[in-house]
C-alpha cells in the first residue's frame, strides 16, 4: 500500500451509502487515497467493514467545562484586534456558564460569544460580558447552582428529601435541575445513597435495579441518560421506605466508638490454622445447618454487649415478612 496518493477527507462519511463507501477502496489499497473520515456516528454501525478493517479509529471524546473556558478566553484575545478601541473584559462566571451551557460544543459557547459582541452594546466604549448577557443571548434560563457552592447542596437535599418524603412529583423536577446543570456524577452517587438510607430493606432489590439505571445513564451520557435516572427516581419515590440498616450501623459504630465491647467468644474465632484447638477456638461451636432450619440459639456478641439489640425490624412489609419468619423459628 503506498503513502503518496491524495488525502481525501470526508465529513459525516456515515451519509455515503456502503455501495459508495466501498467504491473507496480500491483506491486506498493502492495508496491512490489516504482517507480521513469523521462522523457523529458509531463507525462500527455506519462505515464499511472492510474500510473499518484498514483503518485507525480515533474518539475525540466531548470538550469539558475547563475546555470551552480556555477556547473562550482564547478567541477574545484574537478577537480584539477587530474591534479596535473598544474594551472588551468578562466575569469568569459568565465564561463558566457558558462552559456549562454548551455541554461540550465550544462553536456554541462562540456563537453565544460572537452575539454579545455583535450587539448593540457595542455602540459603547467598553464592552462587559456578564451572566446576564449569557442569559441573554443563550435564550437559557439560568439556574441557581453552582456544583461548589450552598445551591449545590440545597438542591441533592431537597432531590434527596423528596424521594424519602415517596413525593415522585418533587423529585423529579429536582432532578430536572441537576441533569440542566450536567451534575451526572451527583446524581448518580445520591441515588444509591437513597437506595441504601431510605428505601433499604423495604425493598433491597432497588440498590440492584437503580445500580442498572446508573450504569445505562453514565454509558448513554446527556441528554439520553435523563430517561434511566427518570426510572430509578420513580422506582425509589414510590417505593416502601425503610432507614432500619442505617439506624443498625450507626448504632454499631456509637458503641466501637464509646464502650469497650470485649471479646470475640472464643469459639466464634478463626480455627482454620495448627495450634488453633489448644488457644481454644472453634470449641463448642455449634455449626447451624447441623440443627434444624439451619438455626441454633448461641452467643455471637462479645459478652461486654451481648444483650445489645442494634438492628430492629422495619414496619414494612418485607421486614414484617421477615420478622415473622424468625419469631416462628425462634418460639420455644
Amino acid at each position: 500500500m503506498g503513502y503518496n496518493g491524495v488525502i481525501l477527507y470526508i465529513d459525516e462519511i456515515h451519509h455515503f451509502t456502503k455501495r459508495i463507501q466501498q467504491s473507496l477502496l480500491e483506491f486506498i489499497e493502492n495508496g491512490q487515497i489516504t482517507l480521513i473520515g469523521s462522523t457523529t456516528e458509531n463507525p462500527y454501525f455506519y462505515i464499511f467493514k472492510a474500510i473499518l478493517s484498514r483503518s485507525i479509529v480515533l474518539e475525540f471524546k466531548k470538550l469539558t467545562k475547563e475546555d470551552i473556558v480556555k477556547g473562550l478566553k482564547r478567541a477574545l484575545e484574537l478577537i480584539k484586534d477587530d474591534f479596535p478601541g473598544k474594551i472588551i473584559s468578562y466575569d469568569e462566571a459568565a465564561l463558566d456558564y457558558m462552559g456549562e451551557l454548551c455541554e461540550g460544543d465550544l462553536r456554541r459557547a462562540l456563537n453565544i460569544l460572537e452575539l454579545i459582541l455583535y450587539s448593540n452594546s457595542l455602540r459603547e466604549d467598553k464592552v462587559h460580558i456578564t451572566v446576564d448577557s449569557v442569559e441573554k443571548f443563550s435564550q437559557k434560563k439560568i439556574l441557581n447552582y453552582d456544583r461548589d457552592g450552598d445551591s449545590h447542596y440545597d438542591i441533592l437535599s431537597a432531590f434527596q428529601k423528596s424521594i424519602r418524603g415517596s413525593d415522585a412529583n418533587a423529585a423529579i423536577l429536582y432532578l430536572g435541575m441537576l441533569i440542566k446543570a450536567g451534575d451526572l456524577a451527583s446524581i448518580c452517587r445520591r441515588l444509591l445513597v437513597i437506595a441504601s438510607e431510605d428505601v433499604g430493606l423495604a425493598y433491597p432489590q432497588a440498590i440492584s435495579i437503580v445500580k442498572a439505571c446508573i450504569d445505562s445513564a453514565l454509558q448513554l451520557g446527556f441528554p439520553e441518560a435523563r430517561i434511566p435516572l427518570s426510572e430509578a427516581v420513580i422506582l425509589l419515590a414510590t417505593a416502601p421506605k425503610s432507614n432500619s440498616a442505617i439506624l443498625a450501623i450507626d448504632s454499631a459504630l456509637k458503641d466501637l466508638e464509646t464502650l469497650d465491647v470485649g471479646e470475640i467468644p472464643l469459639y466464634l474465632k478463626d480455627g482454620h490454622y495448627e495450634g488453633a484447638k489448644v488457644l481454644g477456638r472453634m470449641q463448642n461451636y455449634k455449626y447451624p445447618h447441623n440443627y434444624k432450619n439451619s438455626y441454633v440459639e448461641q452467643q455471637y456478641l462479645p459478652d461486654n454487649v451481648k444483650t445489645k439489640q442494634y438492628y430492629s425490624f422495619g414496619n414494612n412489609k418485607m421486614e414484617q415478612i421477615s420478622k415473622a419468619y424468625w419469631d416462628k423459628i425462634k418460639e420455644k
